[in-house]
């Protein structure tokens, strides 16, 4: 059994799973999932009060845009999700909205942190920054994605209308709105990968010349959109269908439900941080086995 699968070692693919399973075992990314699933709780509400705030500024204040972003969460969790959205709307103010959407900055820059430190961890790299700088370099990305997010609506939202305008001005209105129906399931998409390749580059502390370009994360932020997207749905199903939460837990069955999947979620994240590691490693020594770090090796 064992010089089998040694023989399976000539093949790249599995030189690739086979160094990608140590880093995982190695890294405790199980381990370091119910870490950053604690962090993201914390933050994930005053990240909904900072993009409310900044949307009601904008035009799609008048667009249910909240509900295109969790379309793809278990329903418990868009419930819970949905309740405090309406609860803050309803007994919040202006005034007080705006003053928690800055305070609420520093907190959901909280679980981009952790998420830096998670993909520090998966990339081998060692933290050398202040805590000053790593704290404002979350808030930098925390905003920058609320940008990229604001962008995303804009464009679901405006582009349809103009792309519909332009196009019966060509005679062709048909074409486009057959175009649309695609091409609006692929913005979202699209700008998730842009997200994750963002990241993985530029959220790690590397040297210069240590660090990866940005095509080199496309591999992990792929795989981190698909994946996402793909736990997603599937814990939505299993919990629509066979997860009795909510006789197991009583009220507090959504909230674990939310639990549960930003612990998928975190892991989702983290192994696409894994996957780059073990790609760029395995590039730079032309995919030749490291047996000091083998799966097999270790547990075979």
């Amino acid at each position: 059994m064992k010089k089998r699968m040694y023989k399976l070692l000539k093949y790249k693919p599995f030189i690739f799973i086979d160094q990608l399973l140590y880093r995982i075992d190695e890294d405790a990314v199980f381990a370091v999932g119910s870490q950053l699933a604690y962090s993201l709780i914390l933050s994930i509400f005053p990240f909904i009060i900072l993009l409310l705030n900044i949307i009601s500024y904008t035009p799609l204040v008048r667009v249910d845009v909240v509900n295109d972003l969790i379309k793809y969460l278990p329903s418990d969790v868009q419930s819970i999700i949905n309740t405090f959205i309406d609860d803050i709307v309803i007994s919040s103010s202006q005034g007080l909205l705006s003053i928690a959407a800055l305070t609420g900055i520093w907190a959901a820059s909280t679980g981009v942190n952790s998420t830096v430190k998670a993909i520090n961890r998966a990339y081998d790299y060692e933290e050398t920054r202040s805590f000053i700088v790593l704290r404002l370099l979350s808030v930098l990305f925390t905003i920058a994605l609320i940008i990229l997010l604001i962008v995303v609506f804009t464009t679901l939202v405006f582009g349809e209308v103009i792309g519909r305008k332009i196009f019966e001005y060509l005679g062709y209105e048909r074409i486009f709105l057959d175009v649309w129906k695609n091409l609006r399931f692929l913005i979202p998409v699209i700008s998730m990968i842009i997200i994750f390749a963002l990241l993985y580059k530029f959220s790690p502390c590397a040297k210069k010349k240590c660090s990866l370009d940005l095509i080199d994360t496309l591999p992990g932020s792929i795989f981190s959109t698909v994946g996402w997207i793909f736990i997603s749905l599937a814990f939505s199903f299993y919990v629509k269908h066979f997860g009795k939460y909510s006789t197991t837990y009583g009220s507090i069955g959504g909230v674990i439900v939310l639990l549960v999947w930003l612990y998928l979620s975190s892991i989702i994240i983290i192994l696409g941080g894994e996957i780059n590691a073990t790609h760029n490693f395995l590039k730079k020594y032309k995919f030749e086995v490291n047996m000091d770090k083998s799966f097999i090796k270790k547990y075979f």
